[in-house]
């Protein structure tokens, strides 16, 4: 880790009352890591009964519809900006579900369910191949085992139903 203001490498140093953080010991400042900030759509229809899901371009499988929160935007604005960029449907309501924190990509990931307006989703052309809607059995299978996206799905089945 190196100091985001003078480049210097970060040492850890204990601060009282947040444990071990990483200082700098040119600028004499504590350095909280700074991560990006995106939000995952577990996307249902408005009878409840399907999941929609997205291919995006260079992956393989399908996906939970996602994008990042823009500087100055709430997680709120960024779930029903980025359900309408990919997929040109809007959102009827949403829920936060819960969040995970994805060390390969640096990115703390919130989970959100929403019901969508019906109609048929038509693709972002520049991020993603295709989007359709699956039964709920479909996107279990189609979701990557032991995945982010299998996670909050997980926790959107579990409250689809109540909400």
């Amino acid at each position: 880790m190196f100091c985001t203001e003078c480049g210097d490498k970060l040492t850890l140093m204990f601060k009282a009352d947040e444990g071990l953080v990483p200082y700098c010991t040119k600028c004499g400042e504590y350095r909280f890591p700074r991560f990006a900030t995106a939000v995952s759509m577990a996307a249902t229809n408005r009878a409840k009964d399907k999941i929609l899901l997205a291919k995006h371009k260079g992956h393989s499988g399908y996906r939970l519809c996602a994008g990042y929160v823009k500087k100055g935007e709430t997680a709120e604005k960024a779930v029903t900006r980025e359900f309408k960029e990919e997929t040109k449907l809007d959102t009827v309501k949403f829920k936060y579900l819960n969040s995970r924190y994805l060390e390969e990509k640096n990115i703390l990931m919130l989970g959100f369910l929403l019901i969508a307006e019906d109609g048929t989703p038509v693709p972002d052309e520049n991020e993603l191949e295709s989007v359709k809607w699956f039964t709920f059995e479909e996107a279990a299978e189609e979701i990557k085992n032991d995945s982010l996206a299998e996670a909050f799905l997980k926790s959107a089945f579990a409250e689809i139903k109540k909400f």
